[in-house]
């Protein structure tokens, strides 16, 4: 199933726990999107490289991420109860 370099980002860090045996499909994006809402996933040598950064490891391209986004939603934190 095509998914976005988010969508990518995920299941490349999933793929590459210690264990995991069931990846999902991890080629490079460029054979799916002429424009993704990442910089490319880019086959090296048969292997992509797993994403270093915080959190799933990319950022979206903000002008292609605006373009494609219907709508959005801010949904603030609830502090937590203290334990009584």
């Amino acid at each position: 199933m095509p998914e976005t370099g988010i969508g990518r980002s995920a299941n490349l860090a999933l793929a590459a726990l210690p264990g995991f045996t069931l990846p999902g499909d991890t080629s490079g994006s460029h054979r799916y999107f002429a424009t993704d809402i990442t910089d490319p996933f880019v086959l090296t040598e048969g292997h992509l490289d797993v994403p270093k950064g915080p959190g799933l490891g990319i950022e979206p391209l903000p002008d292609v991420l605006k373009e494609v986004t219907t709508s959005t939603e801010w949904i603030a934190l609830q502090p937590s109860a203290a334990p009584g």
